[in-house]
């Protein structure tokens, strides 16, 4: 799901709101969770989840393209962590919809 399609439903689910105030409303959240996370906040969404920051390590890597080592420097990376209730749905949901390939 993008994020307009994310609006589209909304707006159509909450009729009483313009589709504006609802755009609005989704880039403010987002706009918000980045902002926490920037500047090295957590984010727990109960049952969905939580956004946390880690710092990844220096390393070699290589470059595809050429074989050739490279070394990446430190950096930090955004985790999500599902929470029990996504994750029970997202599970089951897998027992309904078997079609679904996996990853």
């Amino acid at each position: 799901m993008t994020k307009s399609e994310l609006i589209e439903q909304l707006a159509t689910k909450l009729p009483h709101l313009l589709r504006g105030d609802v755009e609005l409303a989704i880039n403010s959240l987002i706009h918000s969770m980045t902002h926490n996370l920037a500047t090295g906040g957590r984010i727990e969404i109960r049952g969905f989840g939580g956004f946390s920051i880690t710092r990844r390590a220096a390393r070699m890597g290589h470059n595809p393209k050429t074989g050739e080592r490279v070394s990446l420097p430190s950096r930090y990376a955004t985790h999500f962590k599902p929470g029990l209730d996504l994750r029970e749905r997202v599970n089951h949901s897998r027992e309904i919809y078997p079609k679904i390939k996996d990853l």
